[in-house]
């Protein structure tokens, strides 16, 4: 009977698990396979054999949906940066090259008296991407706003202008118009990227100092394929009330630029404006509107981005080319590059204005720069500094330790004192010298020859007066010279004469 029962008991079990893989068999059949590729491990290869399962198909089935996914993950990449368009790459012009040489980052050394004298801060950008149906929607609320059209930048005074394609300046004009006249929203005139359009608002920004209201950042909406269908400017607190801020600032320079203005040379007003920067401002980190001339100008307050761009503007103002270079100096830093008779020079109020004022930064080349400066951006495009007749003139004020004419062999009596007499000297050294590279030097009597000196290297008046004839006397048809000034005892100047004579 025990038997029977157990019997019974295990029919239905049997029965029960039967029921169970035939429901399994016809409702999931991905399960039935399972199971018995469990039950014979065999049959796996069977499948491939015989067809039953094509792992071929799987396969590239997988394939093709991972390629599908990396290409449009590149593609949202390409149009995030900007990079796949149909224009061109960029929007710097063909002919634009930089004979700047780049120092290396890892050999800069910020001395100790003028660490963390820095805080430019580089232009920010905001995206919104938008589909085609918001843009149309946009380009009923916006216009072009103010174009810019008929305006035009001297490359001289405006370098950063001069950089850009047409099309690139085109927008520049566009943008400074609009900046000039407090208009947030348009639409660009030209078909732009994001990267393109970074290029073009970083050159309005370099060359406008006036533009003091506008901000380091802005916005753009953009369509999937990386086309800006909107530019929004942002601006500080002075555009709330314009015409008050406009007018104190321009009285603010005018007090600098119009003591400058009497001087003879624009070594002596760039001098002055420098000075004047050193004594009036004061370096704060946390100065409201910090990037602009106005933090400055107005607030006696500011940090390298504020110092570089009141001298920029002060200087523009007495028509002394002056540009806003940018780059890295232990930190992101801002400095001024100066253009006078001989070439440009590099210039950095910010860490001069140190220790009551000092002339370690004012008027130096690359060379000088090297160890402590380099250009980022937009400005490795500026014009080396290599001029050298303006360089190291100034001297700190615990600097007594100035050199006699006697430490070149020189005696009272060779000391020069009128300028047909520098010339008759220089005309007899190069005579005596002859055909090939070598050094002369002159001493003049005192500060007043060295500005007729000045005036008359402006005016080139050398060349008549000495080096055409020595030119003609030795028969060679090219000499180049580089002049160098330094400050002796009593009041006497060093002229040194670096020639090539070939």
């Amino acid at each position: 009977m025990r038997f029977l029962k157990k019997l019974i008991c295990l029919t239905a079990v049997v029965f029960a698990i039967s029921c169970m893989l035939s429901g399994i068999y016809i409702f999931r059949p991905d399960i039935m396979d399972q199971i018995e590729l469990f039950l014979d491990p065999e049959q796996k290869d069977a499948e491939t054999i015989t067809g039953n399962h094509d792992p071929q198909e799987e396969t590239v089935s997988h394939t093709d949906e991972s390629a599908e996914r990396e290409e449009t993950r590149q593609e949202s990449e390409e149009y995030e940066t900007g990079e796949k368009e149909p224009l061109e790459n960029d929007v710097i012009g063909e002919s634009v090259v930089s004979d700047y040489i780049l120092p290396k980052q890892s050999e800069i050394v910020v001395p100790e008296n003028v660490s963390g004298r820095n805080g430019y801060q580089q232009i920010q950008e905001k995206r919104e991407q938008i589909d085609d149906e918001d843009a149309k929607e946009l380009q009923n609320q916006i216009d072009t706003g103010y174009t810019g059209d008929g305006l035009d930048f001297d490359g001289a005074q405006y370098p950063y202008y001069a950089m850009l394609d047409d099309r690139g300046k085109h927008i520049y004009r566009q943008i400074y118009a609009n900046a000039n006249e407090r208009y947030a929203a348009f639409m660009p005139v030209e078909p732009i990227t994001l990267g393109q359009l970074k290029n073009v608002f970083l050159a309005v920004y370099n060359d406008h100092p006036e533009l003091f209201w506008l901000e380091t950042a802005y916005s753009c909406k953009y369509l999937r394929d990386g086309r800006c269908v909107e530019i929004h400017l942002e601006f500080n607190r002075t555009a709330q009330n314009i015409e008050d801020a406009k007018a104190v600032f321009q009285e603010n320079a005018s007090q600098i630029v119009s003591e400058a203005r009497n001087l003879s040379s624009d070594y002596e007003k760039e001098k002055f404006v420098h000075d004047k920067l050193t004594e009036r401002v004061s370096y704060d980190l946390g100065a409201e509107m910090n990037q602009s001339a106005y933090s400055a100008l107005v607030n006696g307050r500011t940090v390298c981005a504020g110092y570089a761009r009141a001298f920029q503007y002060l200087l523009q103002q007495l028509g002394i080319p002056c540009y806003y270079c940018t780059g890295y100096a232990g930190e992101a830093h801002a400095w001024n590059i100066v253009a006078l008779d001989d070439g440009y020079y590099n210039v950095d109020v910010t860490w001069d204005d140190s220790d009551g004022g000092r002339y370690d930064y004012f008027n130096k080349t690359d060379t000088d720069y090297a160890d402590s400066h380099i250009r980022q951006e937009l400005s490795v495009y500026l014009p080396p500094c290599n001029g050298s007749v303006y360089r190291n003139l100034e001297r700190n004020p615990e600097d007594s330790s100035l050199r006699s004419i006697a430490d070149f062999g020189m005696t009272e009596d060779q000391i020069l004192t009128d300028m047909d007499s520098y010339y008759k000297d220089c005309y007899d050294q190069i005579l005596q010298n002859g055909k090939g590279s070598y050094t002369f030097y002159n001493v003049i009597e005192n500060e007043q020859l060295l500005e007729e000196w000045h005036r008359a290297y402006e005016a080139e008046h050398y060349k008549q007066a000495y080096m055409e004839n020595a030119m003609i006397q030795l028969g060679i048809s090219s000499c180049e010279m580089k002049m160098e000034i330094e400050e002796l005892r009593d009041g006497k100047f060093l002229i040194t004469h670096k020639v090539s004579v070939r």
